[in-house]
């Protein structure tokens, strides 16, 4: 068996390795979320102003489902892949290239079923990127590190909103210039860790069964065999769906509710300040936890610092409240970035299905965006407006909080 591919590594990563993945980290969220909050809004909104909501749930909860089923099937063969170049590299390079013209079809889309095609091979794209730049935290950070490492590549997720944002807003302006100008930073940001981070290569003898049987079987991963991944799971799944509920309409929320003159420059600012607080509680966060061992306690204050954020949302419909809840919400998210990633790779099955067994993970990631939609449209229309949906995100999420206690084997 080819130890330095499966073994538990033991060996501290450098600034340098962080930032690079960190920079990966950031092209894959970038590349979801500046189109998820900005670019297709204003597109479905050109296309059919009247049923802009509906669309756009359409649109999102595709893109998710595709989503779900590539990202295990994309860990499953970087698992199984013995090039020269590593088990990782080739397929965030792969990733990133295909994501790019995915985001350039949707550019050029005028129909609802071209968006819905463009978008589906972005998130495929993305995807298979994303099963690659997950994967190294387990395969190459040690257990005493991995919560701080985790934050700063969390803290991507969050600047990908922030960055994304600026580029389409103040960068360039129109719809098209925003997707060109998305893709071609999502391919620019994934060339550090491609060239410059070694990345273990996986010797073929010791490669796992690579047959279309066992990929498929691989989606699932017993619950009762292995309990704490499934907590694991359930948990990361109802944050998610929670987050979903709540950021879904965002753009709609100051257009309808709040009533801002200039929503897209709201969108903006309220991502930055959610940025910054997420800056300040992720690297303490996983300071913290890395120093204590502990895991579950702080997703648990996560949760109800995010669900606080949510019933502020909830009740108070004015700027300065949602730009303070903006700002709890960061708070609360950056503690659960950091702390949860690190738990989940305490409570992955096999050492030879790390990348397929995060990307099952990242299902709780993905699948909250197929089901948020028809949650959140219901809810809007006929169950208390914007109210009674981030009502409903508060909820969800302090369940989430509850249950995370379940896992054993962490503390």
């Amino acid at each position: 068996m080819d130890r330095t591919a499966l073994d538990e590594p033991t060996t501290r990563v450098t600034a340098r390795w962080t930032a690079s993945l960190s920079l990966a980290n950031l092209a894959v969220f970038l590349g979801f979320f500046t189109p998820i909050q900005i670019l297709l809004p204003l597109q479905l909104e050109h296309l059919d102003a009247a049923h802009k909501a509906g669309l756009l749930s359409w649109v999102t909860g595709v893109g998710a489902l595709v989503a779900m089923l590539v990202n295990p099937l994309a860990g499953a063969v970087s698992d199984r892949t013995t090039s020269r170049f590593g088990r990782r590299r080739p397929w965030i390079l792969a990733g990133a290239l295909i994501g790019a013209a995915g985001l350039l079809c949707t550019a050029g889309q005028h129909g609802l079923a071209g968006i819905v095609a463009g978008w589906a091979l972005a998130q495929a794209g993305l995807n298979i990127m994303l099963a690659g730049v997950t994967a190294p935290v387990a395969d190459q950070v040690p257990l005493a590190q991995r919560a701080v490492v985790s934050g700063w590549t969390g803290i991507s997720q969050s600047l990908g909103l922030v960055v994304g944002a600026l580029l389409v807003t103040v960068v360039v302006s129109g719809v098209l210039p925003g997707y060109a100008l998305t893709a071609a930073v999502t391919v620019a940001l994934a060339l550090p860790f491609v060239l410059f981070c070694p990345d273990a290569v996986l010797a073929p003898e010791a490669r796992a069964s690579f047959n279309l049987r066992t990929l498929l079987a691989g989606y699932w991963v017993s619950p009762r065999r292995y309990p704490d991944f499934g907590w694991a799971w359930l948990t990361r799944f109802l944050i998610n769906l929670g987050n979903a509920i709540g950021t879904l309409y965002l753009l709609y929320y100051l257009t309808d509710a709040v009533h801002y003159p200039s929503p897209d420059n709201g969108v903006l600012v309220l991502t930055a300040v959610y940025t910054l607080a997420a800056l300040l509680t992720a690297i303490p966060s996983g300071v913290v936890s890395d120093r204590t061992g502990r895991r579950k306690a702080l997703v648990a204050v996560s949760c109800v610092v995010m669900a606080l954020a949510a019933l502020l949302l909830a009740a108070v419909h004015t700027w300065p409240a949602t730009v303070l809840a903006a700002a709890v919400l960061g708070a609360g998210y950056g503690i659960y970035l950091a702390v949860d990633q690190a738990l989940v790779t305490q409570v992955l099955p096999a050492a030879a299905d790390r990348a397929k067994d995060l990307g099952v993970i990242n299902i709780a990631n993905s699948g909250p965006q197929v089901l948020a939609p028809a949650l959140a449209a219901p809810i809007v229309a006929h169950l208390g407006g914007y109210g009674g949906l981030y009502t409903a995100t508060a909820l969800v999420t302090l369940l989430a909080g509850l249950l995370v206690h379940r896992i054993r084997s962490v503390a």
